[in-house]
């Protein structure tokens, strides 16, 4: 209980006195990448939308009890940005001492990562990493299309299968299709059934995926990042987006040049939904701190 009076202390409960201090709700980090054994990324090929995060939980993660020092309470379990289309998130608790399966939020809505930009297409791999699909931009768009094309086909076999009496498929030839667990996901962002955390940086990229998706027939729940989100807040706005992004780090990289401490600040004042994320096990101690940045420098009010 949180109040002056007019309460009841329940027996045995532990009173603290809160004057001077400040108390606030329980922080989610929108983007972490702790609690995760070993690495982060299946980098192996484009899409691996059958990979979850999920099933690699890590418990003794001492950034789980470090955080939680910080006032984080829960966070969303990101895979890397290694690939376009990357693995399923986990939507955790943060609990020290408890097992993997405890930790995860039940009935936690269905997410996986996106990813767009220098990464993607293996622009910071080195020079004998160039050899997969896509090695572009433009290539990625093609990516998308070709994995959510592939996803509408397979959608509709299944419904054609699962429509069709039996007698009828044996004269019509028409086979049971075969569980492709890819495409099952892919299928599910497209039937409204698992949203999309996508990291991103570059306006054009942003302006690209919206498309693709409004296309394709499903929304973007969250850009991630997201450093140009001032540029096009009216357009994520009007497609439906969230952005999840940094108060104060731009300039590590080429495609982040054009960051501005505005940023999360311009985006609130298009009406789109704002978060201040870690994407970083240190960062994530002291996210108050970072949402503070943007108040202080960026010009918010509330």
């Amino acid at each position: 209980h949180v109040g002056k009076d007019n309460f009841v202390i329940h027996a045995n409960a532990i009173e603290i006195d809160g004057k001077g201090l400040h108390v606030t709700s329980g922080i989610i980090d929108e983007h972490s990448h702790i609690a995760i054994s070993k690495g982060v990324n299946e980098g192996g090929q484009s899409v691996t939308a059958e990979v979850s995060i999920g099933d690699v939980i890590r418990n003794n993660d001492i950034n789980i009890y470090r955080q939680l020092s910080g006032g984080v309470t829960a966070a969303q379990l990101l895979h890397g940005s290694a690939n376009a289309i990357g693995g399923q998130s986990a939507l955790i608790k943060l609990k020290w001492g408890f097992s993997p399966e405890e930790m995860k939020i039940e009935n936690a809505p269905k997410f996986i990562k996106f990813a767009l930009g220098e990464n993607v297409k293996q622009s910071n791999w080195g020079d004998y990493q160039t050899v997969r699909f896509p090695q572009t931009r433009m290539g990625v768009e093609q990516l998308f299309y070709d994995a959510f094309i592939r996803a509408q086909a397979y959608t509709e076999a299944w419904k054609i299968y699962n429509e069709t009496p039996e007698k009828k498929r044996e004269k019509q030839g028409i086979t049971k299709p075969a569980v492709d667990l890819e495409l099952e996901v892919l299928s599910q962002i497209m039937a409204h059934e698992r949203d999309i955390s996508c990291h991103s940086y570059v306006q054009s990229e942003i302006n690209m995926l919206m498309h693709v998706a409004d296309s394709m027939g499903f929304k973007i729940n969250t850009f991630t990042h997201i450093l140009e989100g001032y540029k096009l807040a009216d357009k994520m706005r009007n497609h439906g987006a969230g952005g999840s992004t940094f108060s104060d780090w731009w300039g590590y990289k080429f495609e982040v040049n054009d960051a501005i401490p505005f940023n999360a600040s311009l985006m609130h004042e298009q009406g789109i939904v704002v978060a201040i994320n870690s994407d970083d096990a240190e960062m994530g101690r002291r996210l108050n701190q970072e949402a503070s940045k943007v108040l202080k420098y960026g010009g918010g009010n509330e």
